[in-house]
């Protein structure tokens, strides 16, 4: 296949008659991406959403179609540490029920039931228009009114040196709760390009944890769109671990009053890797509260990016929102973007943000030391008390806890 957005759109033409769902509104997204192109690519015009983050990498790689072992998925399914919980596993970008646990009801694959949405932009996102024009499957996550989902894991698993593009749904009904665990990893040099689209009705609560563990050579970008009803509450904590490039962009409107949302990062880089956390959250309703702390931790000569804007309405008064971004540098040679916004135009507001870069404390480090810790676990500690803030805002126990497991194992092969 052929290199860049032509390749893309190569691929579309030849699946165009077997791909589910809308084709006038595939037809639209490949115009779109025609038109844009991959951002930071050769034929794609600088755009201020993407400045700190080009995909031209992903344009000079070959993507070849999926030609991947069976066995492969189940070896790297098995070196994953999942919660004992209901898990729905894609390998390749398509449902594989045999490695799956599925939950009880309220699921529906995309693949069979394609649902666009509404919340999404494939005209002003080159990305979703590419997730658009190329989506084949996914999940669609639905919880009635009153009924409490559990844990529910999404796990993708990449095991083919080829491009994915998933689409999924959650949708909570009117006090209904749900945790949903995301999990992604693979073999290889692949992309991974998924869009959710999420509806939280009045008084209902999302729980939203993502873990992205990728291959060191893969590319990752997730862009999600959430609507977040009178009283009900999205929460939501990724912790980025993996690819050579990444970028996790949510797009969150707080659409009645009283709702609530919580945008909780951490990037972990070493090497060469990028990371781009990309939030916006629109306080579109009065009485609404938003809450972003987003933090990196960089070595080597990685490269973290963070970008959370705030806007407000004229009719959201009494609007609550806040956003942080700190990162800390393990390295000279490692880099950090930060750019956080307010657009406010409600007079009645507490609004606040703001960014902080540093390197590991001096006196700290010789505190520690001179009482005879070494000087890895000395570091060791001291990232840990770093990221306790972001982690300290996951609220349940046992996921928390796997999520530092999942920061102790990274920062074990970073020392090995």
């Amino acid at each position: 296949m052929s290199t860049g957005a032509a390749g893309f759109l190569q691929r579309y033409e030849g699946l165009i008659r077997a791909l589910p769902g809308d084709s006038a509104l595939r037809a639209a997204a490949a115009a779109a991406f025609r038109s844009a192109g991959l951002p930071g690519g050769t034929q794609q015009r600088r755009t201020e959403a993407w400045k700190y983050t080009s995909l031209r990498p992903v344009a000079e790689t070959n993507f070849r179609p999926n030609t991947a072992p069976r066995h492969e998925a189940e070896t790297i399914l098995a070196g994953l540490a999942l919660l004992d919980a209901p898990r729905i596993v894609f390998v390749d970008g398509g449902l594989r029920r045999d490695l799956s646990v599925m939950p009880a009801a309220g699921f529906a694959r995309f693949a069979e039931q394609p649902d666009f949405g509404t919340l999404t932009w494939p005209d002003r996102e080159p990305m979703v228009a590419l997730n658009t024009m190329l989506a084949e499957d996914g999940a669609a996550l639905r919880v009635p009114p009153g009924f409490d989902g559990g844990v529910v894991q999404l796990v993708s698993i990449a095991s083919a040196d080829s491009d994915f593009h998933p689409r999924h749904s959650i949708r909570l009904a009117k006090d209904a709760r749900l945790t949903l665990v995301e999990v992604s990893a693979g073999h290889g040099t692949y992309l991974l390009n998924t869009v959710a689209e999420i509806h939280v009705a009045k008084g209902a609560a999302l729980t939203h944890i993502r873990l992205q563990d990728e291959a060191a050579s893969a590319f990752h970008i997730s862009t999600t769109y959430a609507d977040v009803a009178a009283g009900a509450t999205y929460d939501s904590f990724t912790l980025t671990l993996g690819a050579r490039l990444s970028r996790t962009e949510v797009h969150a409107q707080l659409t009645g009053a009283g709702a609530v949302t919580h945008l909780n990062a951490a990037q972990l880089l070493a090497g060469s890797q990028h990371a781009d956390f990309t939030s916006v959250v629109g306080h579109t309703a009065p009485s609404c509260q938003s809450r972003q702390t987003v933090k990196n931790v960089l070595s080597g000569r990685s490269h973290g990016v963070f970008q959370g804007k705030i806007e407000v309405a004229r009719q959201a008064q009494k609007t609550d929102g806040y956003q942080m971004n700190q990162a800390l540098l393990l390295s000279p040679y490692a880099e950090v973007n930060s750019k956080p916004e307010l657009e406010i135009f409600a007079d009645d507001v507490k609004c606040s943000h703001g960014a902080t870069v540093g390197e590991l404390d001096a006196d700290q480090m010789f505190y520690l030391r001179s009482r005879g810790v070494p000087e890895a676990e000395a570091r060791s500690i001291l990232v840990r008390a770093f990221l306790s803030e972001a982690l300290d805002a996951v609220a349940d126990g046992g996921i928390r806890t796997w999520l530092e497991a999942a920061v102790e194992a990274w920062w074990k092969r970073q020392t090995s």
